[in-house]
């Protein structure tokens, strides 16, 4: 039983590094309009950093617009204020009522810089994966010391811990090819 649990435990940190990985990569500007773009972006609403999406709607008409409708009127020039502040490196346009954000196409220089950032935050996930998998032979490695399982049950535990990590690194090979196919596509 403590094997499982220690198994369990772990399959739930990798699961949450890949959730992590996915969100952050979401939010990375790749030519095309999402509104995941705005997830990381805060307006001041009376007095609290609320992000954008809990006081405006946000579309994508096109591939490459994002509309922002903001519920009260008066939050259009702090949302305004906030776009201009983040690193998105975009410009809003407003007719008083819509905010517009034209998503420019990306350089190529743009492209590289975005594939790096890419990799970094791929190899950030995998380090926190492998360092699960070690936490786990620690512990597996702790159950055998006090005399709570065989060594059989050891190798076996190991070698399945083994094998979940290299899911879970595939897993954020998988999903770093695909972020860098979608910033690399013109």
């Amino acid at each position: 039983m403590l094997i499982k649990e220690i198994y369990d435990s772990n399959t739930e940190k990798m699961k949450k590094a890949i959730d992590a990985l996915r969100r952050e990569l979401s939010t990375l500007r790749a030519g095309r309009a999402t509104p995941a773009l705005l997830d990381k972006i805060t307006v001041d609403y009376y007095g609290t950093p609320t992000p954008i999406n809990q006081v405006a709607n946000i579309a994508v008409p096109e591939p490459r617009m994002i509309t922002i409708q903001a519920w009260e009127k008066s939050m259009i020039a702090q949302i305004e204020k906030a776009i201009l502040k983040s690193d998105l490196g975009l410009t809003p346009n407003s007719d008083g009522v819509v905010i517009r954000l034209n998503i420019p196409q990306l350089t190529q220089q743009r492209r590289m810089e975005l594939v790096k950032v890419v990799h970094k935050k791929a190899e950030d996930s995998r380090i926190v994966i492998r360092n699960s998998r070690r936490d786990a032979n620690d512990a597996i490695k702790k159950l055998e010391k006090d005399k709570a399982i065989s060594e059989d049950d050891v190798k076996k535990a190991q070698d399945d811990m083994q094998k979940l990590t290299d899911k879970y690194v595939k897993e954020v090979d998988a999903i770093m090819n695909a972020k860098e196919k979608e910033i690399m596509e013109v």
